[in-house]
């Protein structure tokens, strides 16, 4: 989730050294197509653990944690990046649900995120995080498949902003809660500049409240209970967060590549008004889901909301296999009831590294 900052603050240790950005590369070629021969069943690929976890270095090294839904054969590939102090544990059911309906699907914890390495919540540039996923991005699309790119809050500020810069492109974009703007005092978006310059490591709470995240209590209670979780941020990343948001207002005329957006209309941490700049876009398709918050797919009608998705991705990917009935449409309205799927246990309670 992407929320202002705000609470009592603590400071961390030293800034870390500045490392060397990526190179970045030219836009992706257009998406493969398949053949027309029916497409051999699904294996549901054996899972060590929760989404299975492996670690795949940042652009800098830095190693970031990532968990994999892996099913063969997939008709795509889809990296999702979570929002400001969770972790990609959080998206287990909408991992499991796009592995069932054929996708490939991955789940990086962001740097100073959840099990990867880093000063917790802290990045000393934006581009970090586009330079982290360009490098995710080529090693997954070896596979040749089509390759979407997911982002919720934070995350999809991250997405969009990776979408409209020169790096090497998704096939498709999806976007949950895109922060185009922040509800907060002025002051605080003058403010953060100068204290990102004075006291990068300063840690301040992020006010989330439960109730903001989804109905369901158990989502809140699990939220917090979550030792991964972190419900704060450093000055720095909060100023580069403001940054990323009047930069991607600013670049949105470049973004070209065919774009769902998906908000809850009862979110109060980025309310829908933030996401309509992207509505003037004819590459843009926009659904506002009635009576949803913050976390849509955390919402009692998750799976429809995920079902809702992969309707949108299959109309756009050739050849992309079976139906997956029961979707969440922007009049809130669903299509015949899915099969009931039972969500795998979150990932175990553990420690998250300890790097400052």
């Amino acid at each position: 989730m992407a929320a202002p900052m705000s609470g009592p603050a603590s400071t961390s240790g030293p800034a870390p050294a500045e490392p060397a950005s990526a190179p970045t590369s030219a836009s992706a070629p257009p998406a493969p197509t398949s053949a027309s021969a029916p497409p051999a069943p699904r294996q549901h690929l054996p899972r060590p653990d929760s989404g299975g976890r492996a670690s795949w270095p940042g652009a800098d090294g830095t190693p970031l944690n990532v968990r994999h839904w892996p099913v063969e054969p997939a008709w795509a590939t889809v990296l999702i990046v979570h929002g400001i102090g969770e972790h990609g544990g959080r998206y287990e059911r909408t991992g499991r649900l796009m592995s069932a309906a054929g996708l490939d699907v991955y789940a990086p914890d962001l740097r100073g995120h959840g099990l990867s390495e880093g000063r917790r919540v802290y990045v000393r540039r934006w581009d970090d995080y586009l330079d982290d996923l360009a490098v995710r991005i080529a090693g997954v699309r070896r596979a040749g498949r089509p390759f979407v790119l997911f982002g919720h809050s934070m995350g999809a500020l991250i997405a969009l902003t990776y979408a409209c810069s020169d790096r090497p492109a998704p096939h498709l974009l999806v976007l949950s809660a895109p922060p185009l703007g922040a509800s907060v005092p002025g002051w605080q978006r003058f403010a953060a500049p100068l204290l990102s310059r004075l006291a990068p490591g300063l840690v301040l709470a992020n006010p989330i409240s439960g109730d903001q995240l989804s109905r369901d209590p158990a989502v809140a209670a699990a939220y917090f209970a979550d030792p991964l979780v972190q419900p704060r941020s450093t000055v720095r990343l909060g100023a580069e967060l403001f940054g990323a948001m009047k930069r991607a207002r600013s670049e949105l005329a470049a973004l070209d590549v065919p774009t769902l957006v998906i908000h809850g209309g009862a979110d109060t941490l980025v309310p829908t008004r933030l996401s309509e700049p992207l509505m003037a876009l004819p590459c843009v398709e926009r659904r506002v889901l009635p009576d949803l918050r913050h976390e849509t797919l955390n919402e009692p009608e998750g799976p429809e909301v995920v079902a809702g998705i992969v309707a949108w991705l299959r109309a756009r990917v050739p050849a992309a296999g079976p139906e997956v009935d029961g979707h969440l449409d922007g009049d809130g309205q669903t299509g015949p009831e899915p099969e009931p799927e039972t969500a795998r246990p979150v990932d175990p309670p553990a420690k998250a590294p300890t790097v400052r």
